[in-house]
């Protein structure tokens, strides 16, 4: 199903884990997460509102091969809202503004891997602070509003949190 991207990024020289591995179709607001070539989770998402892109501060989803390189906000309560990836309070309706890209719950930063795609320079996705990460704005999740991440329902990404691991690979296209 997937073993042609897979093969791809095999002889990377990081310790890349590939099982399970992450897939996300920006076509269908869909990320999946796959084990043994078969479809293990599936979840609604929304990416970015501006369209795919590597550029730096262009707030585009990027595509391409990726790593999860940190996890952030594993033990913090659903809903907790992260400033700077610091946890500061549980999301409640009146404590955040209805018009920002609120980061929730959890964070999983991506780190591209491929080099002048979308790692380096001005294409790095990991400078661009590209993370999968739960949202307050869960009533938009299945179209794309973000300023760049993947947004996930709050307890979506909880649960992906606990499946993926550092180093995951990450495929997003």
């Amino acid at each position: 199903m997937h073993s042609n991207i897979l093969d791809k990024f095999k002889d990377f020289k990081k310790s890349i884990v590939f099982e399970p591995f992450i897939f996300i179709e920006i076509s269908s607001q869909n990320l999946k997460l796959i084990s043994k070539d078969k479809v293990f989770k599936s979840y609604s998402i929304s990416s970015s509102k501006h369209g795919i892109g590597m550029q730096l501060n262009s707030n585009k989803t990027p595509i391409g091969g990726h790593i999860v390189s940190e996890k952030i906000g594993g033990g913090e309560k659903i809903n907790t809202i992260f400033k700077g990836r610091v946890p500061t309070h549980v999301s409640e309706s009146n404590l955040y503004d209805a018009n920002a890209d609120t980061i929730t719950s959890r964070i999983l930063w991506l780190e591209g891997l491929e080099e002048g795609f979308n790692k380096g320079g001005n294409l790095d996705s990991k400078n661009r602070y590209i993370y999968i990460h739960g949202t307050t704005h869960e009533d938009e999740i299945g179209t794309p509003t973000s300023n760049g991440c993947i947004r996930m329902k709050n307890i979506d990404v909880v649960e992906l949190f606990e499946f993926v691991k550092l180093n995951t690979f990450v495929y997003i296209e």
